[in-house]
């Protein structure tokens, strides 16, 4: 009986020294961790500058009317059909 309780404590023992320093031990789930981690915040910032260029995209499709106005008020900007009249004001 002492034997086999011998043999089983060594098997455990084996076993234990495999889940913690093997392959797939806890210095490895420590590296995943950290990649996860990295992986994370590197999906973090990706995901904020798709909302920005996302936002950017939806400004230039809805925008266009602001940018024509804009257009027409600074750079005297006219329609093919259209005809621009500008009326100088007289000094007093």
């Amino acid at each position: 009986m002492r034997w086999v309780t011998l043999v089983l404590l060594v098997l455990l023992a084996l076993v234990q020294a495999e889940l913690w320093a093997g392959s797939g031990g806890r210095s490895y789930v420590v590296q995943l961790q950290s990649q996860l981690q990295a992986q994370q915040q590197a999906n973090e910032a990706a995901k904020l500058r798709n909302q920005r260029v996302a936002a950017e995209v939806n400004d230039l499709k809805e925008g266009l009317e602001m940018v024509e106005e804009k257009a027409r008020a600074e750079l005297g900007m006219v329609r093919p059909d259209e005809i621009l009249v500008q009326l100088n004001p007289r000094p007093r």
